[in-house]
């Protein structure tokens, strides 16, 4: 096998699907059943399985496919290496950015980043805190911006906390909070966690939630629009001095908050681009950005 089988391999394990797996790969769907069949044709064996929706990984395939899982990671650990015996801050620096984030914060943050070191490229996948705390453990990214504590022994860098707020399109007490329409959102386990705890510590009903989003994002202009209200962090609802908003205590008084870190592994501080992006950011006031 070589380097494109180790991908290709890769690609079908993560999409377990062919038309997918061509996309992402530039590839046709005939040429890359092409050279599965090749493999096959070498090793001797059936790699995948085709269900009624994409296909499945064979044991021997599936072995075959973690084969080259780990020599994509021992490439690129030769790659990033062999970059690094540079003194220069080049190559390329993955990176993966929880939804808010990437939206309001990335940007800036690498505009000015590149600024620095025009050398660099970025690779940024995005998503739920919790997906990008799993990149990091499989050594997908090199940095992650996550909110909300995870299990972690490694290195990691407070960058900023911010309060949770209900925001409101109205004015509103706290007695009326359960009978008003809530606009609620998906977020990740640690959040919903915290949100839930709060209410049933301080409601014995069930909150009026009347429309469902995905993003956070979403959620905000649901609320903007007078379609009802919600509980955020308060940089979401920063821009909207029009909206009603209270911060929501913990029964010690104190304002509930949320914390967004930059965690990283320690033994990746040996690459300059790492070390260069990890000392770059701790320069910035990214609350302000």
């Amino acid at each position: 096998m070589n380097l494109q089988d180790w991908k290709m391999l890769a690609t079908l394990y993560e999409t377990e699907n062919i038309t997918l797996a061509a996309h992402q790969l530039f590839l046709s769907q005939p040429t890359l059943t092409a050279r599965i069949q090749k493999l096959e044709n070498h090793y001797g064996i059936s790699l995948i399985l085709r269900k009624r929706r994409g296909i499945m990984f064979t044991p021997e395939g599936e072995e075959l496919a973690q084969h080259a899982r780990r020599m994509l990671l021992e490439q690129r650990k030769m790659e990033e290496k062999l970059s690094n015996m540079r003194e220069e801050v080049r190559g390329t620096l993955r990176v993966g950015v929880s939804n808010f984030f990437a939206a309001n914060k990335m940007p800036k943050l690498l505009m000015l980043f590149k600024e620095k070191y025009p050398d660099v490229e970025c690779q940024v996948v995005t998503g739920w805190s919790s997906d990008m705390h799993r990149l990091l453990l499989n050594h997908d990214v090199h940095i992650s911006f996550i909110k909300g504590n995870y299990a972690w022994k490694e290195k990691k860098a407070l960058l900023y906390e911010e309060e949770i707020c209900v925001a409101s399109p109205w004015e509103f007490t706290w007695e009326e909070l359960p009978k008003l329409p809530r606009v609620d959102y998906y977020t990740d386990e640690h959040m919903r966690i915290l949100l839930d705890d709060w209410w049933h510590q301080n409601y014995i009903e069930q909150p009026n939630i009347t429309i469902h989003v995905n993003q956070v994002e979403t959620c905000k202009e649901m609320v903007t629009h007078g379609l009802g209200y919600a509980i955020v962090a308060n940089l979401v609802v920063r821009p909207h001095p029009e909206l009603f908003i209270k911060p929501i205590t913990e029964s010690s008084g104190e304002p509930l908050r949320r914390q967004t870190w930059m965690y990283y592994q320690e033994d990746t501080l040996q690459m300059n681009i790492v070390r260069a992006f990890v000392d770059f950011v701790q320069t910035l006031d990214v609350k302000a950005l």
